[in-house]
């Protein structure tokens, strides 16, 4: 059966396998509790060995309490965020990031998190940086927390974050076949600081899943008409889809599976064995399907063709 490499994170004591589960798909109504806890512990069973999950994803930090009961905590590194609660969205107060805290670890039924990133500034890094990342590394002192980190996708928030003094950052939807930038800047400055290294949205938010992408006409866009940050590189960015349609077609034409390839991509970050990809799925057949493509290297004259059509490879 293959198997995931193990990686470390930086200077934490975390030794995850190269993918974990993100949680983002474990929210809503369209699954039961049943359904999200069996999703947990038969990726866990898989091999899993590193959970993330926000308040911000709706029932998702509830349902990956009740799978983490009865003994499977123990067999997790488990990730939540400040930040995004919408009792406090964006709030990087000392109360709102205590409330949070608080209420997260109640959430988990858990009293130890592995780590904790501040998720999603907008706009500015240097607030949360402050009165939010002073009470995260407070906690981390008490023996609460084991790591701290940022959850954003400018690399000069990483930078900043990194000089603050931060155990990881999280970026999504800029190491794919569809953008590589983290790979500029982020990466080649965490390794430097022994900061690890997380690569969310392998699959560009859909768009790499499988399935043939759909169009989207409207994407998110600020007061300057522009695609948001978190926004950019998805489904949600019109810019991004004639490229993501063509990869897709060219796979389909050779009886290939894109989501293959963008697992591979993805695993094979330049990370230096500094970092993991985390991968979100909204039921178990799912996970099994992105857990296949990460463990199956895609053969070397695959890569040699997509390369000379698009000029992304591993």
């Amino acid at each position: 059966m293959p198997t995931l490499e193990v990686r470390r994170l930086g200077r934490t004591e975390m030794k995850p396998k190269a993918l974990g589960l993100g949680g983002g798909h474990l929210a809503g109504p369209e699954q039961s509790d049943t359904d999200a806890i069996r999703l947990v512990r038969n990726a866990i069973e898989r091999g899993i060995n590193f959970v993330d999950t926000s308040p911000d994803y709706g029932l998702s930090e509830q349902r990956i309490g009740m799978a983490l009961a009865d003994g499977w905590r123990d067999k997790v590194y488990l990730q939540t965020k400040v930040g995004s609660h919408p009792k406090y969205l964006r709030d990087w107060s000392k109360k709102a990031t205590s409330w949070s805290l608080e209420n997260s670890f109640k959430t988990l039924r858990t009293d130890y998190l592995d780590s904790v990133l501040i998720h999603g500034p907008r706009h500015d890094i240097e607030e949360p940086l402050g009165e939010c990342l002073d009470v995260m590394l407070d906690w981390k002192e008490r023996g609460r927390i084991g790591a701290v980190g940022v959850g954003v996708r400018q690399p000069e928030f990483h930078k900043r974050a990194i000089e603050a003094g931060v155990d990881l950052v999280l970026s999504f939807l800029n190491y794919t076949l569809l953008d590589q930038s983290l790979a500029d800047e982020t990466i080649p400055f965490a390794i430097e600081h022994n900061v690890g290294v997380i690569i969310g949205s392998p699959l560009g938010n859909s768009l790499l899943a499988g399935p043939e992408p759909i169009q989207v006409d409207e994407g998110i866009y600020d007061a300057d008409g522009k695609v948001i940050p978190a926004a950019v590189g998805s489904y949600l960015d019109p810019a991004v889809f004639p490229r993501a349609h063509a990869m897709w077609r060219w796979c389909r034409d050779r009886g290939l599976n894109i989501r293959d390839l963008a697992m591979q991509f993805a695993i094979n970050a330049p990370v230096e064995g500094n970092g993991i990809v985390l991968t979100g799925a909204a039921n178990s057949n799912e996970f099994d399907e992105v857990y296949s493509a990460a463990t199956t290297p895609v053969p070397e004259d695959v890569w040699q063709e997509f390369e000379a059509e698009f000029g992304v490879r591993v």
